[in-house]
């Protein structure tokens, strides 16, 4: 077990679906693990799925696991056992902001309308507000990111570069990125 001996320097937003795609749940705590491997605190929603996979990935190396949810949200259930904090926003944007204002990486695999309305805030942010890598995790959100591409969704321009944007589709691809990120994090 690899335990981190000091609090995490990295923040990674992960955006997952309470109903796990056929098969992604293993993926889920892999990346939690790999996450927290390199350095990564966690935060997310907080509830079951590939959200609790992702945790319960993360937990055994002893990383923060945020759940940050609304002030008054309807009853989505009780938090996964894996969270360590929770911030509770007053607003959805206040949510938004939350995760993504000092996020170092975003990570989003499949899920419902909620994952898609999270990423698509990431794309944005990204794209307009501050360079932010996001990574598309797992087969689900990869079809995700070809169906956006093919349909002109997601385009590149001069002004809107994607470069900031990667499909992984498994566990191996996101521990490599990882290392990736980290050497070009030590190059600046």
């Amino acid at each position: 077990m690899t335990r981190t001996d000091h609090a995490p320097d990295l923040t990674v937003a992960l955006f997952a679906g309470v109903v796990p795609p056929d098969g992604e749940e293993p993926l889920a705590q892999a990346a939690g693990a790999a996450l927290a491997q390199a350095g990564y605190a966690l935060r997310h929603g907080g509830y079951n799925g590939l959200m609790e996979a992702a945790a319960r990935g993360a937990a055994p190396h002893h990383v923060p696991v945020t759940a940050i949810t609304l002030a008054d949200r309807p009853d989505w259930g009780a938090l996964n056992p894996f969270v360590t904090t929770t911030v509770y926003s007053p607003t959805m944007g206040d949510r938004l902001h939350a995760y993504l204002d000092d996020a170092d990486l975003v990570v989003a695999m499949g899920g419902g309308v909620g994952t898609l309305h999270e990423l698509t805030a990431a794309l944005y942010y990204a794209t307009t507000i501050r360079s932010l890598p996001v990574r598309l995790l797992g087969p689900t959100a990869c079809r995700l990111s070809t169906f956006l591409r093919a349909q002109g969704w997601l385009t590149e321009s001069p002004t809107r570069p994607l470069g900031f944007l990667r499909e992984l589709p498994d566990a191996e691809a996101l521990t490599a990125d990882l290392k990736a990120l980290a050497a070009g994090r030590c190059a600046s």
